[in-house]
């Protein structure tokens, strides 16, 4: 019997959905059969997950067990989110849960590496969130990675609206800042840039391919999740 991938989605909607799409486009198939099984629990009631690190905001780890326990029931094997921020509660979510969850900033790591780019410095876009609780500075620095990041004001200005505008649905407006703020990183010195929020690879999709490598996590979550379906 085939592996059943379940996704824990809903933050946001639109990049749940677009994980679903590259899960299905990057899956080498010739007939339905040969793609991955998936179960999709997309929940946008849960919780801003930078407001509650950042602001005091309500805890959004309820929501994400009982979307956990869902997918438990629907028979998943193992379990991708396709939110970074969510990964902040990523011990607590793998201690109740006997299921593996496919963690993605190894994803992204992983991603960097099939690009060709296994150590140095890269730069990591993400919400205030992610940068916050350093999901990527952390976990990366083991591997021989020296993570650049936005400036205060680059993210206030730039970064945030971008996302938020993703989230909104306007995802053609999001393109100019992201890139902007993509380009300042490879400026300073970045090999390569991490797309380390869901949102934030809809926003550069909507315009001109960048001219420099960027890791994808949509796409780095969705090429893990595909290895682990196929065993």
């Amino acid at each position: 019997m085939q592996r059943i991938l379940g996704v824990l989605g809903g933050m946001g909607p639109l990049a749940s959905a677009q994980f679903m799409v590259r899960l299905t486009l990057l899956t080498p198939a010739e007939r339905d059969q040969d793609h991955v099984p998936a179960v999709l629990w997309s929940d946008p009631r849960i919780p801003d997950r930078s407001a509650a690190r950042l602001a005091g905001g309500e805890d959004p780890l309820p929501a994400l067990l009982h979307g956990l326990r869902g997918l438990e029931a629907a028979g998943a094997g193992a379990i991708a989110i396709p939110c970074n921020t969510a990964h902040g509660w990523f011990d607590e979510m793998q201690a109740a849960t006997s299921l593996p969850i496919l963690h993605i900033v190894d994803a992204a790591a992983a991603e960097l590496a099939r690009l060709g780019v296994r150590a140095g410095p890269i730069g990591v876009m993400g919400t205030t969130g992610t940068l916050a609780m350093r999901l990527y500075q952390d976990r990366l620095a083991d591997r021989g990675y020296e993570c650049l990041v936005p400036e205060p004001e680059e993210m206030a200005r730039q970064v945030t609206p971008a996302i938020g505008l993703v989230k909104a649905n306007r995802v053609a407006e999001a393109y100019g800042p992201l890139a902007e703020v993509a380009a300042a990183l490879m400026a300073r010195g970045a090999r390569a840039v991490v797309l380390g929020c869901t949102e934030i690879p809809l926003g550069i999709a909507a315009g001109p391919a960048l001219p420099f490598p960027v890791a994808s996590t949509i796409d780095a979550l969705a090429r893990v999740s595909i290895d682990w379906a196929r065993g």
